[in-house]
């Protein structure tokens, strides 16, 4: 089944009851028994609840995985990730990724004893050399927030499996539109739905898809003993937003291709990250992993000064100046004081998120009227 279709029919039936199409809300926290301990198969909705269960195998379906598993956000997607492990174990992290990746690592997990190394991993076998005995996992963002370093998903998952470490993958960016880490390799994707595979932000909503038995059953029982669950109107949205990934997709990957071209050409630009460019890091990567390019951008200015960026952050009509990304609307942010904050400004600068540093979330709107939004506020 081609991925379209599934995206539309992937974990849905009508509703037996009354025929609906659409997969009923069931808004409720509880169920009624027969007879002690006999049951439909629900019994409390922190457990399971039958709006979730649809969206979970539309989630494995559309990542090609066995299981999938929802959680109330993003980060609590990766908390119940982190949960996998115990005090001592190690976890090597690439060094471009989500603010709000790094403050769980460093400010939640390392004081339960887990160690991070967060290191550039463009060239994949630079993992290598940072393994111990004490390695359990491998995570990585590919493209990166905020920079779209392309990372080597088989490469990685080649390495991991030769030392038998979990390797996990942010498929957040690029969705299941642009590319499928378990069919690389990768043990676990993650995704924060908010972005892409809801579409239309108005939800907040995590998911973990993978293919082991033994570690589906790990994920599901941390699911369900922390409670970190999202709601039956949350997963509805999200299985809303699925059915037209593939249209928007398209039309964010056309989008972003014709905002990127504009901006390298702009004489006020300076440097323009996008992963579909030629001469991008590991565009021959991106090539082979990824079906399209995507609509995240950043780039800088020439005048180099926050102020210049800020000018720009808020001279743009169209695109709104907001966090998060993925969704229908063109959004335009500031990484090192909003999604990055949390990153000490050092480690920020280092790896290149420096202060000047615009991302814009490519919507699909006309682009003709987003470049010339752009253009007003470049100036």
């Amino acid at each position: 089944m081609k991925l379209g279709t599934k995206l539309i029919h992937a974990g849905v039936s009508p509703d037996p009851s009354t025929g609906a199409i659409m997969t009923p809300i069931f808004q409720t926290s509880t169920y009624v028994q027969s007879a002690p301990g006999q049951h439909k198969g629900y019994e409390y909705a922190r457990t399971q609840n039958p709006t979730r269960d649809a969206l979970q195998s539309a989630l494995a379906a559309i990542e090609n995985g066995k299981y999938g598993i929802s959680f109330g956000s993003g980060l609590a997607a990766t908390d119940a990730i982190m949960k996998l492990l115990n005090p001592g174990d190690e976890v090597i992290a690439s060094n471009d990724l989500y603010g709000g990746t790094y403050r769980i690592f460093t400010k939640v997990f390392e004081r339960y004893g887990i160690k991070f190394q967060f290191i550039g991993m463009q060239e994949a076998e630079n993992i290598r050399s940072y393994i111990t005995p004490k390695t359990k996992l491998i995570w990585i963002e590919t493209p990166t927030n905020p920079l779209l370093n392309i990372i080597d998903i088989a490469a990685s998952a080649k390495i991991a499996q030769e030392h038998n470490i979990l390797l996990c993958v942010d498929n957040t960016f690029a969705s299941p539109y642009l590319q499928n880490p378990l069919d690389l390799g990768a043990h676990i994707v993650v995704h924060s739905a908010t972005k892409y595979l809801g579409g239309h932000s108005d939800v907040v909503h995590g998911a973990v898809i993978v293919k082991d038995d033994a570690l589906a059953q790990q994920l599901y029982f941390i699911q369900n003993s922390c409670g970190a669950v999202p709601g039956p109107q949350d997963c509805f949205l999200v299985l809303r937003g699925l059915k037209t990934l593939h249209v928007r997709m398209q039309r964010h990957c056309e989008n972003g291709a014709a905002v990127a071209q504009f901006l390298r050409q702009h004489p006020k630009v300076d440097k323009v990250y996008w992963c579909g460019f030629e001469d991008h890091p590991n565009h021959h990567i991106a090539k082979q992993q990824m079906k399209s390019f995507g609509g995240m951008i950043s780039f800088t200015l020439k005048d180099d000064s926050q102020e210049a960026a800020f000018k720009v952050l808020s001279g743009t009509h169209l695109f709104s100046l907001a966090e998060s990304l993925g969704g229908v609307e063109s959004l335009i942010g500031h990484p090192a004081s909003m999604t990055h904050a949390s990153i000490p400004r050092e480690d920020r600068v280092a790896n290149g998120l420096v202060d000047s540093l615009i991302r814009l979330s490519v919507g699909i709107e006309d682009v003709e009227d987003l470049i010339a939004d752009l253009q007003k506020a470049i100036g």
